[in-house]
């Protein structure tokens, strides 16, 4: 049997069902989702339970608590043993809950974890904590989307045209706007839905069984966790997207190619990063009365990602932050790897905080680098040529600009028309010109509103001091100018009130990329390398639900951008090379990234930015089984032993061994280097390897130098690269920290 058919093999076996979702309370429904290979028929419906706040603030109701058993879920169970496997899970569930007096659970997890949400007082979670099959029991939490409010600076959108046929992408976040042109039928290539993928398409406020289509194969929303109670009032119980979060997410991983942006036209057209992929949508985060509550409740991450592994997504992105330690919405995410999920994980924005979340060897933990800004200019004949932020690309030629004041309607404030407040422009002087209007009191885009509603062809927004460039999406072109710039600008509008000018587009930015300084730095003590790698984390085009200020597209900033943007690289990897596991698309992704120039180190870069390009033919790949996964969690293999396509070697051996396997189908020879330590010598043995196709050969990382210089902490940490070099030019690299 080839490869390829072994992993398809493993891939048609997937643990799919007895996920066990018991009494959703949004969806007030008593789910039993049986195998496909089971005619058991759905439960029937349950009234709906009492919605109460998750942190047990209501007198009546105790916390909502996560409880983890010992050992896997269905996806971590050998087929052998999976007959009846269900069952088991449920008895062992009920088993551990006898005596307590504890009511029902709000969620069971059996596919990808074994394990329950329930509501417990401190005594009844102190005895089942002390329970000997008991792994943890955990307060849920609600925890942030991984997104990020500094302004933000689109790059070009995609210009992919094909990729990820074939696969799905599930996304565990905010829902998607199942109207938006980015997820539209058609486009996905031959084949109409993934065969692999089994899940539905539940109904709920707004949205239809028949909602789902082509691209859009599937929806699901869970709430019980969040509560009902504490949902905004515009929050919608489907899977529709209240936030624009998800929609954001989705359409930057997967989001149709040829699709047009903004009203005229004027960004070109767009693509997903693998834009014949389709879409699974799992609403696990919500909108609160106040914004400041919006999140994701642990309890509803998990139970999407527990249905979503047993419906059969390939990739799954999970765009939110996490703590420091692993919890049990990362033993879920296991459980999502065993069954041969490619699972990405966002590493969040707190860059303080010196740990990235969801440190862990079965996930793609993704940081963000920057993006180059899309500038424009305005050339003002006889005088200054003035720089910005613009993201329109066409050019403006002999138009006239004028300040906002200057063209005030009648009976309107100067000051208004100064701000371009709504209402304040006349049309019968605006029309046809390039409107300035200085920063502040109305938001941006209600600025270029009113402009476009005066029939101006374009906006100056000046700056005030102090305050960043941003680049929204507007009605009309913006050049948004820094006070400096603006400044020069009003001096030449007192001089001539009504110059012509042209506004067109400059090259990119050539600033080189650099890790985002909001992006999460790695912990020198954690189990392995994190971040994993980094993807593009600011002013990343993606669609949103359309809305009365804008034309339903939006740049995003955060982790949770650049999360998008490598589960749609993973996509395109499976899409590519259908014979490899999980573990080799995640290796390859790790193993082809480029460093970023400056050498900021593997804490803060993990192996560099990803190339989805590049990982579709590594030469190399680090094979990482699931079993061996498993023991890294239960702690019965060290994590320096782990097989990880990275090495922290901290306090303990000056050696580790790694394992290789080509995967280029020929016979090559593969030469090391291990480069960028400034305080260790590092060496490869061997140090070249001659591999047959599919073979796999070890290698030991050696450290022969203790750390020479003061300092402590983080100063004490060095970290370079080892690198295979292949005879078919395929560069393999890994990053290695040393902490002494």
């Amino acid at each position: 049997m080839t490869r390829s058919q072994t992993a398809g093999r493993r891939r048609s076996g997937r643990a799919r069902g007895a996920a066990l979702l018991v009494l959703v309370t949004g969806a007030a429904v008593l789910t039993s989702v049986a195998p496909v290979t089971s005619a058991a028929p759905a439960a029937p419906a349950a009234p709906a339970a009492p919605a109460v706040d998750l942190r047990g603030t209501d007198a009546d109701a105790a916390p909502l608590r996560l409880v983890t058993l010992a050992g896997p879920g269905l996806a971590g169970t050998a087929p052998e043993r999976r007959a009846g496997a269900a069952a088991r899970l449920r008895a062992a569930q009920d088993r551990t809950l006898r005596g307590l007096g504890a009511p029902e659970p709000v969620y069971r997890w059996s596919t990808a974890l074994n394990g329950y949400a329930v509501r417990l007082d401190a005594d009844q979670a102190a005895r089942l904590g002390a329970r000997p099959s008991v792994v943890s029991v955990e307060d849920d939490a609600v925890r942030p989307l991984a997104a990020d409010d500094r302004p933000p600076a689109p790059g070009s959108p995609s210009t992919a045209r094909r990729g990820g046929a074939g696969v799905v992408v599930g996304v565990v976040d905010s829902g998607v706007d199942p109207d938006a042109r980015v997820l539209a039928d058609g486009g996905v290539g031959p084949g109409g839905r993934a065969a692999d993928f089994t899940g539905p398409c539940a109904a709920g406020a707004g949205w239809g069984t028949d909602t789902c289509g082509d691209k859009l194969v599937g929806a699901r929303w869970f709430v019980a966790g969040f509560g009902r109670d504490r949902l905004a009032s515009s929050a919608t119980l489907s899977a529709r997207d209240d936030a624009g979060h998800g929609t954001g997410v989705a359409s930057i991983a997967a989001g149709n190619a040829d699709v047009t942006v903004g009203d005229r036209g004027d960004l070109g057209t767009y693509a997903g990063v693998a834009p014949q992929a389709r879409v699974a949508a799992y609403k696990a985060c919500w909108t609160a009365p106040d914004p400041a509550h919006d999140g994701c409740a642990t309890s509803d991450l998990v139970s999407a990602v527990d249905l979503a592994t047993a419906d059969g997504v390939d990739v799954l992105s999970v765009a939110v932050g996490g703590p420091s330690r692993l919890d049990t919405l990362d033993r879920a995410l296991l459980g999502a790897a065993e069954a041969d999920v490619v699972v990405v994980t966002a590493a969040g924005n707190d860059a303080a905080s010196s740990w990235a979340a969801h440190a862990a060897p079965w996930a793609l933990t993704v940081g963000a680098h920057t993006t180059p800004v899309r500038r424009g200019r305005l050339v003002l004949p006889g005088g200054p040529t003035l720089s910005g932020a613009m993201a329109v690309r066409r050019t403006l030629d002999d138009v006239p600009v004028v300040a906002g004041s200057r063209v005030a309607a009648p009976g309107a404030r100067r000051t208004d028309a100064r701000l371009c407040r709504p209402g304040s422009l006349d049309a019968a002087r605006a029309a046809g010109a390039v409107v300035v209007c200085d920063r502040g009191r109305v938001s941006r885009l209600e600025k270029s509103a009113e402009v476009d509603r005066a029939g101006g062809v374009a906006m100056v927004l000046a700056n005030r001091r102090g305050a960043a460039l941003s680049l929204d999406l507007h009605r009309v072109p913006v050049l948004h100018l820094a006070a400096a710039e603006a400044d020069r600008l009003r001096a030449v509008l007192r001089e001539r009130p009504r110059p012509r000018a042209r506004l067109e587009p400059d090259r990119t930015d050539g600033v080189a990329p650099r890790p985002a300084g909001f992006s999460a730095t790695g912990d020198p003590a954690a189990g392995v390398v994190a971040p994993t790698l980094l993807g593009p984390g600011t002013g990343v085009l993606g669609a949103v639900p359309p809305g009365p200020e804008g034309p339903g597209w939006r740049s995003f900033t955060g982790t949770s951008a650049a999360t998008a943007v490598l589960a749609g690289a993973a996509a395109r990897v499976r899409a590519a090379r259908p014979g490899w596991t999980a573990d080799e698309v995640r290796s390859a992704l790790t193993t082809t990234a480029l460093p970023l120039d400056g050498s900021p180190g593997a804490l803060r870069e993990g192996a560099g930015r990803v190339r989805a390009g590049r990982a579709t033919s590594p030469g190399l790949v680090y094979p990482l089984p699931a079993a061996e996964l498993r023991r890294y969690l239960d702690g019965a293999r060290p994590p320096v032993a782990t097989n990880t396509a990275s090495v922290l070697l901290r306090g303990g051996p000056a050696q580790v061994t790694r394992r290789v396997r080509n995967v280029t189908g020929t016979a090559l020879y593969f030469s090391s280097a291990a480069e960028g330590f400034r305080r260790h010598a590092v060496s490869v043995r061997p140090a070249a390897l001659r591999l047959a196709p599919g073979e796999t050969a070890s290698f030991t990382v050696r450290v022969s130098a203790a750390y020479v210089g003061g300092g402590a902490g983080r100063a004490a940490v060095d970290s370079g690269t080892v690198t295979w070099r292949g005879a078919d030019g395929s560069r393999v690299r890994i990053p290695v920290v040393v902490s002494r």
